[in-house]
């Protein structure tokens, strides 16, 4: 649960990814170390900033400026990648177009998933089919993409071995039946600068993005370096920015791993609220399980936290087609 953090810890995880491939990782007293930082930090805010991650600051730059390049064409040309149901929800949405507890956001965006084969997962599946729609303008926007979800992807599964330990299991816990085909999903944003310099009473409709929790395991976010503008809520209701940090990722925890820890980790309550008078950019990455996990507590954190279950069951493809189809105005 969270607790009345004022700031967020940044991590230096270099240490844990250079034995994560290694089953007795747990025991080295460097990762032992780190595993330390990300319980406590999981434990007590439910958002960390990662350094030492191994993804090139030149990568995280150019995603950043290819994404700003797409949202500075003409609205017309953004159309040709328009999102829709049919389209598995995958393409371009206007400003205003998702939806945070019935409010419109303001931001306009790319959404991405994990490519679902016709009848991969049958019924569950089906809204969620098809491939993702990638514009032909910036020319290398979709290999560079590819190449980076291909990165965060693999640095993860590496941070969630981090958290399997530190909540008191085994490396690998998040993985085979869990989330050893990680279902993913990427959202390329843009929030347009403020529209006045009085920033002292946000009216709802200049809010980036509402309050809300993230539905999976563990989110990357790769944000402008020059701009503060995602805040998120400690337990007195009190809403803390996570300013830019060069160089790293911002991540934080969601609602499947809450339910996998039986709440020893909560998904913690963030915002974005724009109010720079330039445009911002910000790239977030979200490693979920495998699209067809019944995700349940686990038995170990069910002991270490009184014995009974928390939370029922949950489908995660159920739940992010519910998510998916409610966010889309």
């Amino acid at each position: 649960m969270a607790t009345d953090f004022k700031s967020i810890p940044i991590i230096d995880i270099a240490p844990l990814l250079a034995k994560s491939d290694d089953p007795k990782m747990g025991q080295d007293p460097d990762v032992a170390q780190v595993v330390r930082q990300l319980d406590r930090a999981c434990k007590e805010a439910g958002f960390f900033y990662v350094k030492g991650h191994g993804i090139p600051k030149t990568l995280l730059k150019q995603v950043k400026n290819l994404t700003r390049k797409f949202f500075e064409l003409p609205y017309e040309e953004k159309l040709n990648i328009k999102m829709s149901a049919d389209s598995g929800f995958r393409g371009y949405q206007r400003i205003g177009e998702n939806i945070t507890k019935g409010v419109p956001d303001m931001h306009e965006a790319i959404d991405c998933y994990k490519e679902l084969k016709p009848g991969m997962y049958g019924d569950l599946g089906k809204p969620m089919e098809g491939p993702n729609q990638w514009p032909d303008n910036p020319p290398e926007f979709k290999v560079l993409m590819e190449e980076y979800i291909s990165l965060c992807t693999g640095l993860s599964k590496k941070i969630m071995r981090g958290i399997a330990l530190a909540l008191g299991g085994s490396p690998y816990e998040f993985e085979g039946d869990r989330a050893g085909d990680a279902f993913w999903v990427m959202r390329l944003i843009g929030y347009p600068a403020a529209r006045s310099t009085n920033t002292s009473d946000v009216p709802k409709n200049d809010v980036g993005c509402g309050a809300h929790t993230d539905y999976g395991l563990l989110t990357l976010v790769n944000q402008d370096d020059d701009i503060t503008a995602l805040q998120v809520r400690n337990h007195s209701g009190e809403w803390i920015s996570a300013p830019p940090v060069p160089g790293t990722f911002v991540c934080n925890i969601g609602d499947m791993l809450k339910i996998y820890s039986n709440g020893l980790y909560d998904s913690t309550l963030h915002q974005v609220i724009n109010s720079a008078p330039k445009y911002r950019v910000c790239v977030a990455y979200f490693y979920e399980t495998n699209f067809d996990t019944a995700v349940e507590p686990l038995d170990f954190c069910v002991e270490k936290t009184g014995g009974a279950k928390k939370f029922e069951r949950a489908l995660y493809g159920e739940h992010l087609v519910n998510k998916v189809q409610t966010n889309f105005g």
